[in-house]
């Protein structure tokens, strides 16, 4: 029996495995939501913004491990979901994104709702395909999701048109597929493998700088192991938390731009580095010409273009890095003794002593303004024995997250790290609570983020997604005003959000559950209120608007060289009153 191209899609992605599809209909595409509809194997939601769905699919595959599938219409549905493809193209997520198109005898006519989706797509994704047969198009489907989930994991586009998906033909789904010229190496090199063991059981100030690769490659026993093995202290970047426990005696916390003090000055003036899965971005390294100056640096990594391309390395070791760390882990086992462990005793205990003299502080008055940092720490302290998954969106709140949610295990953790994109952390906790609906999933935001995609409310309400958020409203842009206060005299350009929603009649309006906390004496019972409900909540924290997050290197700063708090001349200023619609913003603090 011939099948339709929309037909064949359907079976291809049973084929996969897929068992959600974030999707948003539109003409050219709508044999294919027809086909869908009329089977029950792939759950179908629909969303109320391509971007939505783009994130949806992110936050899916961030916490499965499996790749995120998502379905759009040409055009403007074409162009919404961009900002996704960009994001999971930075942190390596793998994605599958189905676009529609227009009939091929159109293409390049400007025809209704034409785009140009290849060349839309060719800078933000892996790979992207245009299926002009209907008889290439379950092999094309074949070959995007080996390379969406191979090697570096990333984002892959297929372009549909609609008398491709209208068209029949025999189908039949290859059980393989071989890609000229697209080989990844999984196995490290064993002699530079070799030379990483003898590195590491020398170095008596050693650091292991972690990355996202050894959450996407499922690396944390192995990284466990061996920092145990050896006793070695672990940083870990924004994307790597969660690969390593948090609370572990080994565990620095995160590294980088708004890392801990601790960290930071462990990775500055070790003797080795040894990153594994990491990228050497510039919020970890900060002045690259001084990041760890006095080390010898062994990078693993799957993807041999991210090798020297920011730093220079002395030991590069190109593979995956479950496997590569299993080897390197064997060769040690056979060489480790008691004398190694002891020969970074001192080691150890100057980091502790970085520790004890700038560990992550705040002050909570009981009657004063809440603070950002304590309604993070008291959702972690009533929620970690629950083993949530983390969403978050971008922003000060995002950091503060990261330095006061300690996460123990590897896929809790879902936040925007390379593109860092405002409007993420709702959509993509959605994602993970569809393929987790028993899961308690949370989302920590900030009232400027989280209007970005609030739409999605209708989407979480229909389709009984029970995600928590948590929102730090301090009615600015945070992050900006952060930095207009640091760097900019205190010049408030657009950061002020002079109108706010009321969030808990917004969660409201929608069928949701609205929640708000106004006081410091009732942000546990806000909390446990919303944990016992199961339904979507929107929890609204007011909390203090000048409230900034430290510690924080500058941009171009040195990583050893860390803003602590607010300089003197900013704590001399005081807050006069909260800023109202039409107030001038500059005269919000005063000498």
């Amino acid at each position: 029996m011939k099948l339709t191209g929309a037909e064949i899609f359907v079976e291809c992605l049973k084929r996969e495995g897929v068992k959600t599809l974030f999707a948003l209909p539109g003409g050219v595409v709508l044999k294919i939501f027809d086909i869908l509809h009329q089977q029950k194997d792939i759950d179908v939601i629909l969303t109320r913004h391509e971007q939505g769905a783009g994130h949806m699919a992110e936050g899916y595959a961030k916490a499965t491990g499996k790749p995120g599938v998502a379905l759009v219409t040409s055009g403007p549905g074409m162009s919404n979901i961009v900002t996704a493809l960009v994001d999971a193209s930075m942190d390596s997520v793998p994605l599958v994104c189905f676009s529609g198109q227009v009939s091929t005898s159109l293409i390049g006519n400007d025809a209704f709702q034409e785009a140009d989706n290849m060349g839309l797509s060719r800078p933000c994704t892996k790979y992207n395909f245009l299926v002009k047969d209907v008889n290439d198009l379950a092999v094309t489907i074949k070959e995007a999701f080996y390379v969406a989930t191979t090697g570096r994991p990333g984002p892959v586009l297929v372009d549909i048109p609609k008398d491709v998906s209208m068209n029949k033909t025999d189908f039949k789904y290859p059980g393989s597929v071989s890609i000229r010229g697209y080989n990844p190496t999984y196995d490290g090199n064993k002699w530079q493998i070799k030379q990483a063991a003898e590195a590491i059981a020398k170095a008596r100030k050693p650091i292991l700088y972690v990355g996202g690769g050894v959450v996407f490659s499922g690396a944390s026993e192995e990284l466990i192991e061996l920092a145990e093995m050896m006793n070695i202290p672990v940083d870990m970047t924004l994307m790597a938390l969660g690969a390593f426990p948090g609370e572990h005696p080994l565990s620095m916390g995160m590294m980088g731009m708004h890392g801990t003090y601790w960290a930071n000055m462990a990775v500055h003036y070790s003797d080795l580095v040894i990153a594994v899965g990491a990228r050497f971005d510039d919020r970890v390294t900060g002045k690259v010409s001084e990041f760890c100056p006095h080390a010898k640096v062994i990078h693993i990594d799957i993807d041999p273009t991210s090798i020297r391309k920011n730093v220079n390395v002395d030991i590069p070791i190109v593979g995956d890095c479950k496997r590569v760390l299993r080897e390197l882990n064997q060769i040690l086992r056979a060489t480790v003794n008691g004398e190694q462990k002891e020969l970074r005793k001192p080691w150890l205990d100057q980091i502790h002593e970085w520790q004890r003299a700038h560990p992550l502080t705040y002050e909570q008055d009981s009657n004063g303004p809440i603070k950002p940092q304590h309604v993070i720490k008291r959702l972690y302290e009533l929620t970690k024995d629950r083993d949530p998954i983390v969403s978050t969106d971008v922003g000060q709140h995002q950091m503060w997250a990261a330095q006061y949610f300690k996460l123990t295990k590897p896929r809790r953790w879902l936040t925007s790290g390379g593109l860092g994109t405002m409007g993420f952390g709702f959509p993509a906790a959605m994602g993970a609570q569809a393929a987790f609906p028993g899961r308690l999933v949370l989302c920590v935001a900030g009232d400027g983020s989280v209007q970005m995609n609030t739409q999605e409310l209708a989407t979480a309400v229909v389709n009984k997604l029970p995600v928590k958020v948590v929102i730090i409203n301090n009615r600015y842009h945070g992050m900006v005003r952060q930095w207009q206060d640091l760097f900019y005299e205190g010049r408030y350009a657009s950061s002020y959000l002079d109108v706010v929603p009321d969030f808990v009649k917004l969660a409201e309006a929608y069928g949701a559950v609205g929640l708000r906390a106004a006081k410091v004496s009732e942000i546990d019972d806000v909390i446990q209120e919303a944990l016992a409900v199961d339904r979507p909540v929107f929890v609204d924290v007011p909390v203090d608007q000048y409230e900034n997050c430290y510690p924080m290197i500058p941009a171009g700063g040195c990583n050893h060289e860390m803003i602590l708090a607010d300089p003197p001349e900013l704590k001399k200023k005081q807050v006069v009153g909260t800023p109202v619609v039409g107030e001038d913003k500059d005269t919000v603090l005063t000498a």
